[in-house]
């Protein structure tokens, strides 16, 4: 059958040809290399014309453009920037969102901002500009002012450019509810584009800005594997302004308390905490680690007669926990001070260098918390003044009258000390306490025994939103019993020598703390996890950004 088919096929073939008076000879291999060279070169007379025909046409539309230019009645109010190399310095005058007042209406101000979205209302533009957590719409009308190219660059712009918008401020007739600045908005006179973002972004800002119980908020790890993109998003940029508000209160109320910032080193010969696992590098030729407390050389630095003292810088630990309150690397705040009756004298400068914190964000930083609140709706935190200080055999009995089988030198569970928390605030309204005389049991060698009864300790846990944030105490300054104490916890005093060595020189009797930074930040905020609160977080299985 494919045979006859096949035979049918080429006699149709002939008899095509033959009708079309095509004569069927054979052709010599010298025949046959002329007719191809004659079939390329009608080809590429053909490709020659159509080329010329497109050149032709382009050179008309860039005349055409150039004439539409030309009588363009907003030529020189649009359009890219040449590339910002420092070239030249104008002294133009860039205002700020968030400085903008009545004052300013009806007058010409000169915006360097984010765009963050556009709405193309047929002759009417919509702009949303955003500086950090501030926005402020702006509008585009095509009319005698603005030329139908100035309206099509505009409306072409990729949200997420960086943009000069030059224009008038006026107030608006009903509130601008998607903006921080309701009342008033920027009429356009010019505009052009700094620094154009690519068309497709792999993370919009506007989901990552949605509220922690949409289905349409991208998940954490889409969040910060783009992190560039999501730190844009208004809630993170008021996070990160507070968390630095909590380090510029921690830094100025400890000096106003007599205390001298220091910076230890991170690298340090062996373990700076017992029962903490440290990260080993390659030192030369031996290993060193990377630190997990400055708490020794805050010490060392109280031996050396510094008084008081506090660190603000980085603490590792190599510890495999993926809990929503772990990092491997995070930023500590750590103080230490000599005291000269009571270790509570320590206690008191704790609780009280909080709460200047707390004030200190409610006072200077409510509209970036309230812009936090719209994406995580959590109860405003609270405090007492003083600080609330309850003691170990007063938790455990709260615990067991909440139906919770402890011991009493039980050290307590995550589950525990966040039910203690919720008691707390049922009995006392507070977010914020003191856990004081902890088992001696459950604390580091350097602890120093409670003199009433030496199976408690002179230390304790500050807890904020039933989580700890810190644990600290009186550290034994006494050469000998901090050797008995160090041996019966198995511990090589021969890599600790220079710590040993400090003690035996005279030491006040000192005690302090560390607190993680981003730990704060997460429960003052009541945020979900301690990632949203670290710039770029490290973790056992993230490492980048």
């Amino acid at each position: 059958v494919v045979v006859a088919g096949v035979v049918i096929y080429f006699q149709q073939s002939v008899e095509r040809e033959r009708m079309e008076g095509v004569k069927h000879e054979k052709l010599t291999p010298e025949e046959r290399e002329q007719r191809k060279l004659e079939k390329k070169a009608a080809k590429e007379a053909k490709k020659r014309e159509k080329e010329m025909k497109k050149r032709m046409r382009q050179e008309q539309e860039q005349k055409r453009k150039e004439m539409q230019q030309e009588n363009d009645v907003s030529k020189g109010m649009y359009g890219n920037l040449p590339l910002v190399q420092s070239q030249s310095r104008e002294g133009k005058s860039f205002a700020k969102i968030s400085e903008l007042t009545e004052e300013d209406v009806n007058s010409t101000v000169l915006l360097r901002t984010r765009l963050h979205l556009i709405r193309d209302m047929g002759k009417q533009l919509f702009l949303r500009l955003r500086q950090r957590t501030h926005t402020v719409q702006a509008v585009l009308f095509l009319g005698d002012n603005v030329s139908k190219l100035m309206y099509k660059f505009v409306s072409k712009m990729h949200p997420e450019s960086i943009i000069d918008i030059e224009g008038v401020m006026t107030k608006t007739s009903d509130p601008v509810e998607s903006c921080s600045m309701q009342n008033y908005e920027i009429v356009i006179n010019k505009c052009f584009v700094v620094s154009s973002a690519v068309p497709r972004l792999p993370l919009q800002i506007d989901d990552a800005m949605r509220e922690e119980n949409d289905p349409m908020l991208p998940n954490q790890d889409t969040r910060l594997n783009n992190r560039i993109l999501d730190l844009r998003a208004e809630p993170n940029q008021a996070i990160f302004k507070i968390q630095a508000g909590v380090c510029m209160l921690f830094r100025n109320t400890l000096i106003a308390k007599g205390f001298t910032e220091i910076h230890s080193p991170k690298m340090i010969s062996a373990a700076s905490e017992s029962g903490s696992s440290v990260f080993e590098l390659s030192y030369f030729k031996t290993k060193a680690y990377l630190a997990q407390s400055p708490q020794l050389y805050k010490q060392m630095a109280i031996a050396s007669d510094f008084d008081r003292v506090f660190e603000v810088g980085p603490v590792f630990r190599a510890e495999k926990s993926f809990t929503h309150r772990h990092l491997t690397e995070f930023t500590g705040l750590d103080l230490e001070m000599s005291f000269n009756e009571h270790y509570h004298e320590v206690l008191e400068v704790i609780g009280d260098t909080f709460v200047q914190i707390f004030r200190g964000l409610n006072e200077k930083f409510g509209h970036e918390i309230e812009v936090v609140r719209k994406q995580y709706n959590r109860e405003p935190f609270t405090w007492l003044e003083p600080t609330l200080r309850i003691e170990w055999p007063e938790g455990i009995q709260m615990l067991r009258d909440a139906g919770e089988d402890i011991g009493d030198f039980d050290d307590i569970s995550t589950p525990q000390e966040k039910l203690l928390g919720r008691l707390v605030k049922e009995k006392y309204n507070t977010d914020f306490y003191i856990l004081d005389k902890f088992p001696l049991c459950i604390r580091p060698f350097y602890t120093m025994p409670s003199p009433e009864d030496e199976r408690y300790s002179n230390s304790y846990d500050i807890m904020m939103r039933g989580e700890e944030i810190m644990s600290g105490a009186q550290r034994i300054h006494d050469p000998v019993l901090l050797e008995k104490r160090a041996k019966e916890h198995e511990i090589d005093f021969a890599e600790m020598k220079d710590y040993l060595e400090c003690f035996q020189y005279g030491c006040p009797p000192h005690g302090g703390g560390g607190v993680g930074m981003e730990r704060v930040v997460m429960l003052f905020l009541g945020l979900p996890n301690i990632r949203k609160t670290s710039l770029f977080p490290r973790d056992p299985t993230r490492i980048t950004p």
